[in-house]
């Protein structure tokens, strides 16, 4: 609730209206320390969900399907690349590549002889 008063003083009124007039004073009750809490953890909220968004935490990656690998077990002299070359047909070879080497959950393109290493068919 605020106040209203009128004072005069000569020629000049004045209205008072209840505002302090050193705005540095103003302290804050309990809803009003409830009402800026709630507005930053808002803000805080949102900005989280924008930079997660950002960062692809939202993307969701489809499962291949079941039949859509071959399995080739590495010759002697057999490298990633080789295989890929030989096993791409149109497809770019650089992303053959990648892929088999996320889909066996390789650390580097070095393979061992004898490994088997399964190959997407796309």
């Amino acid at each position: 609730m605020s106040t209203m008063t009128l004072s005069t003083y000569g020629s000049e009124v004045s209205v008072n209206q209840g505002f302090l007039a050193n705005p540095s004073t103003i302290t804050l009750n309990r809803r009003g320390r409830l009402a800026r809490t709630f507005v930053v953890l808002s803000l805080a909220i949102v900005l989280g969900s924008v930079v997660s968004a950002k960062a692809g935490a939202g993307i969701d990656a489809a499962p291949q399907a079941a039949g859509s690998f071959i399995t080739v077990t590495v010759a002697p002299g057999d490298t990633v690349w080789s295989l890929a070359n030989r096993l791409a047909g149109a497809r770019d070879v650089r992303s053959l590549v990648s892929e088999i080497i996320s889909v066996n959950s390789l650390a580097s393109v070095d393979v061992a002889t004898g490994q088997k290493l399964r190959i997407p068919l796309k």
